[in-house]
């Protein structure tokens, strides 16, 4: 055959096999989409905080911010020492030590949950109403003088008979409080605590859908995290995994599962000691969970320590070197988000979770590079890595671990280039597997 000559393209199959096929096959599209939407694309927290409703206070952000950079101040004053502390590289120590503290300062919490549940505990009715009302009036102006987290919300206490109605009247009187002081805000996120059947899920989303047509909202608007608990929130009676059946059931809201350790390793009989988010059983659960939420857009959490930096110098350091440890594993997992218990938590969360992206930005940004300019390189790449790399890089824009212009300058791609890389169409992932 000549050069420039075209190949003879013949096929052997009618025009409508392909038209019936696609036609048997419209049920599953429309189902893929219904339940694996993909990422939402929005900004994911690197931890959450946990307040209990009566110390919940209009400074607390604040003033956790200020405990943290007095624990730096007083446990490790220089970024040499901290570096030290954690095993941090020579040519990591001083931007991870800089942009802590620039955290700490501008943005110390990136995710507050006022308690009523186990950190409340259970109160005389007229003292959880009033503090509930007092936690809607304080979250509202702080969205409104942007003194507030990205996100706040409150964890309310569960769906189980005993304190059924005293969580939903709480929620009530929280969203009600909200809605009074002009809307629900953006950053809205609520908790719904130790789910074991899927049914608990129903009758929250029920819940909501209930809210939402009283104040006129639109459908769908107050979406809800979902915590694992309990061994059955995990595998039912039937051997089935009960938290994908919890993703169903939340009719579109669940936005996340949040794994708590110590109530989850206490349902198995793990023994206090042994208690931790690195344990078998632990890694177990949540492995489940990001199986379960993969594809469906709900966002995945680990939970926390319990060992707190507090004491002496040398307690401190021990405390601060287990938490970064295990918030390292846990973003090596993609575990992108904690818990944190303790102001005396957060250096060494945003330094574990600060050094895990610029640790390896610069490999990301040039393979992103090479992808988007189809260029060589010693790394074959697919849309699929693609994804995976541009998602990297802007977690890291996201928490302050990176910043735009040296992702730029590096990658040659604008944040708008990212985004369309993290979220290509279904298609564009499947051609090329």
């Amino acid at each position: 055959m000549g050069q420039g000559q075209q190949e003879k393209v013949t096929t052997s199959l009618a025009g409508a096999v392909s038209e019936e096929i696609s036609a048997s096959l419209a049920p599953v599209d429309a189902e893929l989409e219904r339940r694996y939407p993909g990422d939402p694309g929005t900004r994911q927290p690197v931890h959450t905080v946990y307040v209990p409703g009566d110390a919940f206070a209009a400074d607390t952000v604040r003033s956790w911010g200020d405990r943290a950079l007095a624990a730096l101040d007083e446990h490790a004053p220089d970024a040499a020492t901290f570096a030290a502390v954690l095993g941090l590289s020579g040519e990591l120590a001083e931007p991870v030590h800089a942009r802590v503290r620039a955290k700490l300062e501008r943005e110390p919490i990136e995710d507050l949950r006022v308690d009523f549940e186990d950190g409340y505990g259970n109160r005389p009715d007229a003292e959880e109403d009033e503090a509930a009302a007092r936690a809607a009036r304080i979250v509202a102006e702080a969205f409104a003088d942007g003194t507030a987290a990205p996100y706040m919300g409150i964890r309310m206490k569960c769906m189980e008979a005993p304190v059924r109605a005293r969580g939903i009247r709480t929620l009530d009187i929280f969203l009600t409080g909200l809605m009074e002081a002009g809307g629900l805000p953006g950053g809205l996120v609520l908790t719904l605590p130790k789910v074991t059947y899927a049914e608990q899920v129903t009758a929250m989303a029920r819940l909501l859908d209930a809210f939402e047509k009283t104040h006129g909202l639109e459908p769908g608007r107050i979406g809800f995290e979902i915590q694992i608990e309990t061994s059955q929130s995990v595998l039912a009676a039937d051997g089935t995994a009960t938290v994908a059946r919890m993703i169903q059931a939340a009719e579109g809201r669940a936005t996340g599962l949040h794994y708590g350790t110590f109530d989850y390793s206490a349902c198995l009989g793990v023994s206090a000691a042994h208690q931790a988010s690195d344990h078998p059983a632990a890694d177990h659960a949540k492995a489940v969970m990001q199986v379960a939420a993969a594809g469906t857009g709900v966002r995945v959490s680990d939970g926390s320590t319990n060992v707190l930096p507090v004491g002496p110098t040398a307690k401190v350091h021990d405390a601060w070197r287990l938490h970064y440890g295990l918030t390292r594993r846990a973003l090596a997992r993609a575990y992108y988000q904690g818990w944190d218990m303790h102001p005396g938590h957060i250096p060494t969360r945003y330094a574990a979770v600060f050094a895990f992206y610029r640790e390896g930005f610069e490999q990301a940004a040039t393979r992103l590079s090479r992808y988007a300019n189809r260029t060589g390189g010693d790394v074959m790449d697919e849309p699929a890595t693609a994804k995976a790399l541009s998602g990297y890089l802007l977690r890291g824009l996201d928490c302050g671990a990176l910043d735009n212009g040296e992702v730029a300058r590096l990658a040659g791609l604008t944040r708008a280039d990212l985004e369309s890389f993290a979220a290509p169409r279904r298609g564009d992932l499947t051609a090329s597997a």
